[in-house]
């Protein structure tokens, strides 16, 4: 058996080699590559991705990047197309056929119905010679100098090549469509992926009797009583019009320990923080985390277009939320 350095160094030249299999698709990004970009990005219906094999594994993965980013894509096996499924292809698609040689059976065994339904055919393989290559509409090349296994057999520099490519294809197409991350959380709502990109402040803020308030003219105890009401470590201030004027925190109260401060008989308005940092309900979450983080606090007040309270949160709400 092969020593840890020895399983090093075969690791390491994997990676070289297929390191030069992605420089090398350099020389493939040209005239092709852009015609087709700008079939699927003229696409009025969707992109379909084949591939057998190795090469459908991959093309799984293309389909996957581009319906996540802004490309309408699903990935259909040539085995399963030859037996019905087909019937998804329509006249408005494109076809993104990935084959390495450019003379997988399956894949060429539906190219004339393609033809005859009339979806743009682009293929993708290692040889511009090939079958496939031929009766594409474009072809875009994928030839890598070798594979890193030593046998030359199983495909490894060509999937990662492949992979790559269709990477290419889809960050190109996100950018000329003008892809949001708006509309990237569209597609990503769950996890925390989709809470950082789409929850607001609205969704997760304490609001009616939740919200901790009290009157300028509150003793400090008051204050005090109605933060632990609520558990927040603060309490907002608010003048007679119902307008906030300040806030009071954990932090406020150990300040003004030290200070000669009757909590029994002078108002929470002698010190509190005037004109808090405060934030409107369609905020994002992870927009008022990263304020909170800049301003080094822990809690913010949510105000209306009047500047009244409509809401309170802290730090713990926004982590329990999910949103880092």
């Amino acid at each position: 058996m092969p020593n840890a350095n020895e399983f090093k160094k075969l690791a390491t030249n994997v990676i070289e080699i297929e390191q030069q299999a992605i420089a090398n698709l350099l020389n493939y990004i040209d005239d092709h590559f852009a015609l087709a970009c700008k079939y699927m990005f003229e696409c009025t219906g969707r992109v379909i991705v084949i591939g057998m094999g190795k090469s459908g594994h991959i093309g799984g993965k293309i389909a996957a990047t581009l319906a996540s980013t802004g490309t309408p894509a699903f990935f259909v096996h040539p085995g399963e197309a030859s037996h019905g499924d087909l019937g998804m292809v329509t006249a408005q698609d494109v076809v993104l056929a990935i084959s390495n040689s450019g003379e997988t059976n399956e894949v060429l065994a539906i190219l004339p119905v393609i033809k005859r339904i009339g979806a743009r055919l682009v293929a993708m393989s290692g040889n511009t010679k090939s079958t496939l290559a031929k009766l594409s509409d474009v072809h875009i090349c994928i030839d890598v100098p070798q594979e890193a296994c030593p046998l030359g057999l199983a495909p490894t520099s060509s999937t990662t090549a492949t992979l790559v490519m269709g990477d290419a294809l889809a960050v190109a197409l996100l950018n000329a469509k003008g892809f949001t991350a708006d509309d990237f959380a569209l597609s990503h709502p769950g996890g925390s992926l989709g809470k950082r990109l789409l929850l607001r402040l609205e969704d997760i803020m304490h609001t009616g009797e939740r919200l901790p308030i009290v009157s300028e003219t509150a003793l400090i105890k008051e204050a005090l009583v109605e933060m632990s009401r609520q558990g927040l470590g603060m309490t907002s201030i608010v003048d007679s019009d119902g307008k906030l004027t300040g806030l009071f925190t954990d932090g406020d109260l150990r300040r003004i320990l030290d200070e000669e401060i009757n909590m029994h008989k002078d108002t929470i308005k002698t010190v509190m923080t005037k004109n808090p940092v405060v934030a409107k309900a369609q905020t994002l979450a992870a927009e008022a985390l990263k304020s909170m983080e800049d301003k080094s606090i822990n809690g913010l007040i949510i105000v209306d277009d009047n500047h009244h309270p409509v809401g309170a949160m802290n730090m713990h709400d926004i982590l329990k939320a999910g949103v880092l």
